[in-house]
């Protein structure tokens, strides 16, 4: 039997968070650093000097890339060896509360949806939870925009509307939201399971590495066809025009009921920010008093 103690949790996703809302992964600044060196639109090339002279300054500055921080959301890969003796959804959010107070971060979460009442610390999160073998424990987090989350589609299609239905639906998607999600984007796509899961498998998509292959030769298929439907649209950076309308497209899939074909789009803006931690579980002696 192993445990992770609730400080290192605490302090771990507090760390994440400070970190990950003023920088973004290298290989997405590649990717942006690749999408203006072949943008063919000034005004798009423009936008995306800028995008990356953000990523400077809010780096050199220790401020945050955007003024919306987002709600935090968490999946968590839990070891079936580990033990805990505390709360771990309240440690959480112990390090949520932790970062955006003690790091002057915009408090943007509501303690109900119609009463508005703002928490005042960007708590609670969003938690996901997996089981997984062995002694560790997974921590992937994302601070995630409203905007982007505001553009985000779901949509039970008829089994007859088939592949070609699922992709047009996701373009629909990104052109209805031009430039609200603030494109490049990267796109996540969850495909089967039933209403709830096909949310799920989207939101997990856009934490994918970027240059990650997908095991299933039907969803690889698919986001390279998107990823080139996609930057077609001419939606652009920010919405204004221009080629580099998405930066990635990840696809997540799950068995359905023969009567659905459940489909979720989860866009993620140019933030797109994520941190990622694996714990390793100390082995406890544990006894029967």
């Amino acid at each position: 039997m192993y445990k992770v103690e609730r400080k290192t949790i605490i302090e771990s996703v507090k760390g994440m968070l400070l970190e990950s809302v003023k920088t973004l992964d290298k290989e997405v600044l590649d990717a942006f650093e690749n999408a203006r060196e072949n943008e063919r639109n000034p005004l798009a090339k423009n936008i995306l000097d800028k995008i990356l002279e953000n990523h400077e300054i809010a780096n050199s500055k220790d401020i945050p890339l955007c003024q919306d921080t987002g709600i935090v959301v968490c999946f968590l890969e839990i070891g079936r060896e580990l033990y805990f003796d505390y709360d771990l959804d309240e440690a959480i959010n112990v390090g949520v509360s932790q970062a955006y107070i003690e790091g002057y971060l915009r408090k943007s979460i509501v303690r109900h949806p119609l009463n508005r009442i703002n928490t005042m610390d960007n708590t609670p999160a969003v938690i996901h939870h997996e089981f997984i073998p062995g002694n560790k424990l997974i921590i992937h987090i994302a601070p995630k925009g409203g905007g982007s989350e505001n553009m985000s589609t779901l949509k039970m299609l008829s089994p007859s509307e088939g592949r070609e239905g699922l992709i047009q639906f996701v373009l629909d998607t990104i052109t209805k939201g031009g430039g609200r999600p603030c494109p490049p984007l990267i796109v996540g796509v969850g495909i089967g399971g039933n209403f709830e899961k096909c949310a799920w498998l989207a939101k997990k998509a856009i934490l994918r590495p970027l240059g990650d292959v997908t095991e299933n030769p039907v969803d690889r298929e698919l986001e390279i066809e998107l990823m080139e439907r996609i930057n077609k649209l001419d939606v652009g950076p920010m919405g204004l025009g221009g080629d580099a309308t998405c930066i990635g497209v990840k696809v997540n899939s799950f068995p359905c009921h023969i009567a659905s074909l459940p489909v979720a789009v989860n866009l993620q803006c140019h933030s797109a920010r994520k941190s990622e931690v694996t714990l390793i579980g100390k082995e406890i002696n544990h006894t029967n008093n």
